[in-house]
Formats: C-alpha cells, sequence, structure tokens
C-alpha cells in the first residue's frame, strides 16, 4: 500500500487542484494505494472539497473539530500509517497548498524501493530549485538548512525543512513504538515538527535518499501558515533538547532503544 499524507488547513481552492494530480499519478502506480488527510479543524470547506472525490479511489479522513496545528495533525497522520500498514508499505507526506509535484512520486518510491529508508523531495539538489520564493525568504531558508546541517548532520541530506518525503512502513511503525506520544513534542513551535520528524528518525539509523525537486510557491492557494519567529525558536528549542542536559535525546533514546531491543531478545 502507498500512503499519501496530507495535513490540511483552510485549503479548499487548493483540493481542486492537487486532489486530480495525485489520483493520476497514483494509477500509474504499482501499488495499490490510499490518501489519508488529516482536516485540522478548517474554518473553510476543506472537508466537503476532499470527500467529493470520495468516488474516484480510496480516500480516508481524519477530522481534527478544532485546529490544533500543524504538530499534532502530523502525528495523528503516522499514528494512523503505524496502525493500518503493512510489511513493505511505503508513506509520503507532502503539503495541501499545490505547492509539491506529485510527479515526484513516482522518484520516491524508486528510492524506497532501491533500499532506502527515507527518500527527500531536495531543493538543494541538481535540477532542483524553488519558483515564487522571495530573494530574502530563500535566503533564510537557505541560512535555516545550513544550520539544520551543522547541528543534525545527516548523511545525504541537504533539504532538512522540505515537508515532501518517502519513508518506509516499518520505520514509522519503529519509530511510534518507542517515542509514543512523544514522537512529536514540540507541538506548539510552527513547523519545527519538520524538522523535529526527521531528528526522531536520525536516531532509528535509517539510511538517507535525496531526489531533486521544485518547490512551486507560485502555485500556492491558499495562504501562509507559517510564523517564521515562533519556527526558528523552535529549531533553537529542538537543538537545545538534542544536545542538552547530560546527552540530551540523543542518551534518552538510546538507552530506551537498547532496553527496547533487549526485551524483544527475551
Amino acid at each position: 500500500m502507498l500512503y499519501i499524507l496530507l495535513p490540511a488547513y483552510n485549503e479548499e481552492k487548493s483540493l481542486d487542484a492537487l486532489i486530480p494530480k495525485l489520483i493520476s499519478e497514483l494509477n500509474q502506480q504499482e501499488q495499490q494505494w490510499k490518501i489519508v488527510l488529516c482536516n485540522d479543524g478548517s474554518t473553510d470547506k476543506t472537508k466537503e472539497h476532499f470527500n467529493k472525490f470520495q468516488k474516484e479511489g480510496n480516500l480516508h479522513l481524519i477530522d481534527h473539530r478544532i485546529n490544533r496545528g500543524l504538530g499534532e495533525t502530523i502525528r495523528d497522520l503516522f499514528e494512523y500509517v503505524a496502525a493500518d500498514s503493512q510489511v513493505g508499505d511505503i508513506a509520503i507526506r507532502l503539503d495541501c497548498d499545490d505547492t509539491h509535484n506529485p510527479k515526484n512520486i513516482h522518484k520516491l518510491v524508486n528510492k524506497i524501493n532501491e533500499g532506502y529508508d527515507i527518500a527527500i523531495v531536495s531543493r538543494f539538489q541538481k535540477g532542483g530549485g524553488q519558483r515564487g520564493i522571495s530573494a530574502y525568504r530563500a535566503f533564510i531558508s537557505y541560512c535555516a538548512n545550513l544550520f539544520m546541517k551543522i547541528v543534525f548532520p545527516m548523511k545525504r541530506v541537504r533539504d532538512y525543512s522540505s515537508g515532501f518525503r518517502a519513508y518506509r512502513a516499518e520505520l514509522i511503525k519503529q519509530a511510534i513504538e518507542l517515542y509514543g506520544n512523544n514522537f512529536i513534542q514540540l507541538k506548539g513551535l510552527g513547523f519545527t515538527c519538520t524538522l523535529e520528524k526527521l531528528v526522531k528518525f536520525k536516531m532509528l539509523n535509517p539510511k538517507f535518499a535525496e531526489v531533486p525537486g521544485i518547490l512551486r510557491y507560485d502555485q500556492k492557494k491558499s495562504s501562509s501558515k507559517m510564523v517564521s519567529s515562533i519556527t526558528n525558536m523552535g529549531y533553537l528549542t529542538l537543538a537545545v533538547l538534542y544536545y542538552w542536559p547530560w546527552g540530551g535525546w540523543r542518551r534518552t533514546y538510546k538507552t530506551k532503544r537498547t532496553q527496547k531491543q533487549n526485551e524483544n531478545e527475551i
């Protein structure tokens, strides 16, 4: 099964453009597929616009009655995959605002099938890039990714803030089992969860890969939900928690992972 995970908040204008492109691309895949959208308390008709495509494919809705934020939305989507998936399944998370090109899905699936555990659509690989982004925002994004690469070095990873990624389902199950409700801890710090999720997976020693892709911000139909100051504060908080005090998350979860491995061997 190929799971497509969509976090959504007030995306009624975007879904009419995105869902047909997704279904067209998914119908070309060899695997069965399911689109899972988590409606995070939208005040527009996001839910209705998603549901009208039910007859065209395997669509599943998770509905938050109130807005809980991206962190809790991502956590619920990944918990759904952990509970529903089987060995060999793949989960792909992308944005609902039509800035991610579904045609990159096959590249991600190919990387997972080659033996990688996480594959990322990267703006910073040859052939990648971004459109509709101001020079100032592009500079801030570059600096943020440079900071992440220094603080959280990951082999073969250049685009740390890309939300367009594929994951091996077994790795998601492993992460949920180890971290539980702490899979996403910094829920109230904007888009920090995009990096936190990657850091939590990093501590499970997966194999990473990237494929080039272009972020199409010029196609974005909804308003931006990102508050840069909150997200940047979240990145700094994440760095502190990862390293400090006394080894931070690295030491805590290494010990916990060892304990679980010993329990499984008994």
